[in-house]
């Protein structure tokens, strides 16, 4: 995947209500700010000029965030019913998203189930991280799951690698980043909890892909399955030599995997999600707590501006 450019936006699903495209990596998704000279939101009114809705905020509703270091699959709605179905399916926890990653070091369980409560890190000049539940200035930390497979070990610029399939089963701000971390296995290029590795250069991304996400609205199943970035002929620095879980059939398993019954109204149009195969049985992601009148206005405010008009 080559840098990302205003005309080479790579679109990976398309219907008449979403998108799914294939986000670069060190590119935000939007911005009001005249400085940043390409987001996301450039691309798309550069290649859908006719898609650009004058009535949101951004041009375009995005579906959901990933973080600008990050590359890989991105869901925006394209009408508010479709926006309003999409924000539902993640309300309810019903979407499935699964990510690629190199991580320093060779993780030795083939499987890992990463339960770490995150919070916000309070410590003076890191208050825009998050942390784990006790570590110093941990604030307010929530129940978190993320699910890891390693699929090869290898060496990236000389140096010890995992490459490894992550599935959040929890949507904590930073949470993949943030539980590698606290394994031992940061994520390679991201600097924020990485390690340092004692080189001067850098690699020249964060190893972090968004690989496949399945969100299953009443209308439709968006699927996508965004190509792996993390392969030797795309970058000569990773060099695999062990294969312990074959990707493709990881992606069988994704796609065959049921979603969650939505909470209200009729099954959707997808196979109605199990987790990742491995020794053992993952516990089930933590029950989510009572909706809070805050957390209520705040999705009637989401509501009003992105999708269908709420309730009186």
């Amino acid at each position: 995947m080559e840098p990302g450019s205003v005309e080479n936006l790579s679109i990976v699903y398309q219907s008449r209500d979403f998108l799914v495209v294939n986000k670069h990596w060190d590119v935000r998704i939007d911005s009001k700010t005249w400085r940043e000279t390409l987001t996301l939101q450039k691309q798309l009114r550069h290649r859908f000029p006719e898609l650009a809705d004058p009535g949101t905020c951004y041009g375009f509703r995005f579906c959901h965030q990933l973080d600008f270091s990050t590359s890989g699959a991105l869901c925006v709605a394209l009408n508010k019913a479709a926006a309003g179905s999409a924000y539902r399916c993640f309300k309810d926890r019903r979407v499935t998203k699964a990510y690629l990653a190199l991580v320093r070091g060779h993780v030795q369980e083939s499987r890992i189930t990463i339960s770490y409560a995150i919070g916000r890190n309070s410590t003076e000049g890191r208050t825009h991280t998050m942390c784990i539940e006790g570590t110093q200035g941990c604030e307010n930390p929530k129940p978190s799951l993320t699910e890891l497979v390693v699929l090869e070990h290898g060496l990236y610029a000389g140096d010890p690698v995992s490459k490894v399939l992550l599935q959040p089963l929890t949507g904590r701000t930073h949470q993949l980043r943030v539980h590698c971390s606290a394994l031992g296995h940061p994520i390679v290029g991201d600097l924020t909890y990485g390690q340092a590795s004692g080189q001067e250069d850098q690699p020249f991304r964060m190893m972090l892909h968004a690989f496949y996400l399945r969100i299953p609205t009443q209308a439709e199943c968006v699927e996508a399955c965004t190509p792996d970035p993390f392969v030797p002929t795309l970058d000569t620095c990773w060099s695999p030599h062990t294969l312990v879980q074959p990707l493709d059939q990881l992606v069988q398993v994704l796609r065959a995997s049921q979603d969650p019954e939505p909470t209200e109204g009729g099954p959707g149009p997808c196979s109605p999600s199990t987790h990742l195969p491995g020794p053992g049985r993952p516990p089930p992601p933590p029950p989510r707590p009572p909706e809070t009148e805050a957390q209520r206005a705040s999705y009637l405010q989401w509501l009003s501006e992105w999708t269908l008009e709420p309730d009186n």
